[in-house]
């Protein structure tokens, strides 16, 4: 049965509330060597630790977290606190700063130039150089703390609270999970889907108030002509798009109460497959991480070259498991 969204609001930032993905049971060797610079630091509550199944949870957390450390080379440590939750599916709390667009364009187009990536050359040729961001024309974008770090934007960006982010997951009806389990919906794709927001994804529509100003993967959001776009118009149809032409994924733009950056997945379009941020999660799903890699490269994160092959991860253990559709945000 679909689940809400709840969005909480605290002062100069938003903690966002999602609901997440898919399923293929794998755990992992946790404690593994990074390849690149990106360092993950992963705290786990007492929820966690004490759950009969801890040491499987924490495992398939921990091959999460690889999948950015052995791809992203920024030397910054991002730090999220992990605890288990009885509601939804997943949810993610992270702090934003207002910064000025023309902070951002000046820090993506150093790391775009210093890592000759391709994707983050398109992207910075697509950007404006001016003093207002090309979304709705303010002064202003709202960055994430662990982002903000990745940009090497210089300043004082404290994680409220000593976390970049806080990640809740339901370990009770995920594949890996805890004991009694459904075992429905996949534990590593909903980690997945909560760690790309904490490292930056997201949208701030509908954009009122603090979130007027538009967040950094919204300077990626496209109409089907190749205009931007940016309204909570259920009729509007918008793309994750780094030229403004080719259109890699599809925004859930339907405004029934799922996030606005994440892709639309109820129904999914024809065509495409289960995706790990897809506003919907595919019970029996385990998709790989794709075009979230290239949202979170034209955010500012620069790839490891060559990408390590995912079979380097030494997963274990895998079993599958078939269900129906669990909104997420």
């Amino acid at each position: 049965m679909p689940l809400s969204i709840e969005k909480r609001r605290f002062g100069g930032f938003i903690r966002l509330q999602r609901l997440l993905p898919g399923v293929l049971t794998c755990a992992v060797m946790a404690g593994l060597p990074a390849w690149g610079n990106l360092i993950i630091t992963p705290t786990f509550g007492a929820s966690i630790t004490g759950d009969a199944n801890a040491a499987a949870i924490e495992g398939v957390i921990n091959t999460a977290i690889l999948a950015y450390e052995t791809r992203y080379t920024n030397p910054i440590n991002v730090t999220i606190n992990f605890t288990e939750m009885t509601g939804g599916l997943g949810q993610s709390n992270t702090t934003l700063y207002k910064l000025p667009y023309a902070t951002f364009y000046a820090a993506f187009r150093n790391i775009a130039i210093s890592s000759g990536q391709a994707d983050q050359l398109t992207a910075l040729a697509h950007l404006p150089s001016g003093s207002t961001n090309p979304v709705n024309g303010s002064a202003n974008i709202n960055i994430k703390t662990a982002e903000i770090r990745a940009l090497g934007i210089a300043g004082s960006f404290p994680p409220s609270g000593g976390f970049d982010g806080q990640i809740g997951l339901n370990t009770h009806i995920t594949d890996v999970g805890s004991p009694g389990t459904s075992g429905t919906y996949s534990l590593l794709v909903t980690t997945e889907h909560e760690i790309d927001e904490v490292l930056g994804l997201g949208s701030d529509l509908p954009g009122t108030g603090f979130f007027a100003d538009p967040a950094p993967e919204d300077l990626y959001r496209y109409a089907a002509d190749g205009t931007r776009s940016y309204t909570t118009n259920a009729s509007a149809q918008a793309f994750f798009s780094i030229d403004g032409t080719t259109d890699l994924a599809q925004f859930d733009n339907t405004n029934s109460g799922s996030d606005f950056g994440d892709w639309l997945s109820n129904p999914i379009p024809n065509g495409v497959q289960p995706q790990v941020q897809d506003a919907f999660a595919t019970g029996g799903a385990h998709p790989a991480l794709g075009n979230e890699m290239t949202a979170l490269d034209v955010l500012g994160y620069t790839q490891e070259s060559p990408v390590p092959e995912p079979s380097t991860m030494l997963l274990l253990g895998c079993g599958v498991v078939m269900i129906g559709l669990l909104k997420r945000a």
